[in-house]
């Protein structure tokens, strides 16, 4: 993209407050935005082969934290956000430095990670006192109207804005470590660690860096999820659907591409409101079925997703072409 219509795109984004939308049409715009932000926040990690099948821990980490230290302390959801990318952090720490210092890699770590989404997710039912255990928690509505304090919101307009900016961070995010020297260290790990560590990188230092900023990004993500829905369901956010969910979309839409994730964002919110107006309640797991065939038939066919794949054919026309023999 040019930056002409990069900052075309940002101004109709921006636009979109003034447009007076219906409320559904900002709904989903909403979701778009948050999810393409939790996505992008994977993407960092997934794009040099960090595998993560347990983003959704961090997801119910950050929506959860938020959620609690609000309902029983009464603690401002703004000093609760740092305190969600602490535990992340720490979650991050305890589960990345052990598997990357004893090279727990490729399926392996993919698997740990599996475990974790579903120990976050026990731990949240199991502690039902606080947190509503399966049947889920709604944060206390602070008033009746729009209140910084609490971070809530009635208008769609205003947590629209909130959204923006914050997917419009995650971008800025995605690209600084794409245009980063922490790029192409990652990118010699991925390939090769052991040459990686011979030529002076530190090859857990650089992992734990990219899986606590993507732990980060995520945690955030959660806490925007719940403050928006004003409901939190350990299945809806920190199960393992959620985090296959997200491998999904950001393999689909391309997590090579700043943008893929987005991409990816756009057409799970729109299969899964498409199907939940067509077909109602009645075949609640056709998405999840149609996400596991849409899945396979793009690793098999578009391997870097559909904005990663239409990039790679521009791009061919820039190298120069090999010398013919003889």
């Amino acid at each position: 993209m040019t930056r002409f219509s990069k900052f075309t795109a940002l101004f109709l984004l921006a636009a979109v407050p003034f447009l007076d939308l219906p409320d559904y049409y900002m709904h989903v715009l909403i979701l778009i935005l948050i999810w393409g932000f939790v996505y992008t926040g994977w993407s960092i990690m997934g794009r040099f082969g960090l595998v993560s099948l347990g983003h959704g821990a961090f997801l119910g980490i950050g929506g959860y934290t938020v959620g609690m230290l609000w309902n029983f302390y009464g603690i401002t959801p703004w000093l609760g956000i740092p305190i969600a990318l602490i535990l992340a952090t720490i979650v991050a720490l305890i589960v990345g430095y052990p598997c990357f210092q004893f090279r727990i890699i490729g399926h392996y770590f993919a698997l740990v990670t599996l475990a974790l989404a579903e120990v976050v997710r026990l731990v949240i039912i199991g502690m039902r006192d606080y947190t509503g255990g399966s049947l889920g928690m709604t944060p206390q509505r602070y008033g009746e109207g729009m209140s910084v304090y609490a971070f809530q919101f009635v208008e769609k307009d205003y947590f629209y804005v909130i959204v923006l900016l914050s997917w419009v961070f995650g971008i800025w995010v995605w690209n600084l470590v794409d245009g980063s020297m922490a790029r192409y260290s990652m990118e010699a790990i991925s390939d090769d660690e052991d040459a990686s560590a011979s030529v002076g990188i530190n090859v857990t230092r650089e992992k734990l860096k990219i899986t606590i900023l993507s732990a980060w990004l995520t945690a955030f993500g959660g806490v925007l999820y719940g403050q928006y829905q004003m409901y939190l369901n350990p299945d809806t956010i920190a199960g393992i659907s959620v985090s296959l969910q997200i491998v999904f979309a950001s393999i689909v839409g391309g997590m090579y591409v700043a943008l893929g994730p987005t991409v990816g964002a756009v057409i799970t919110i729109l299969l899964s409101e498409s199907l939940r107006i067509l077909v109602g309640v009645e075949l609640a797991g056709l998405d999840g079925t149609i996400y596991g065939i849409m899945l396979i038939l793009f690793i098999i066919f578009l391997p870097r997703g559909i904005l990663g794949s239409g990039w790679a054919k521009p791009l061919e026309i820039l190298r120069f072409p090999k010398d013919k023999p003889g």
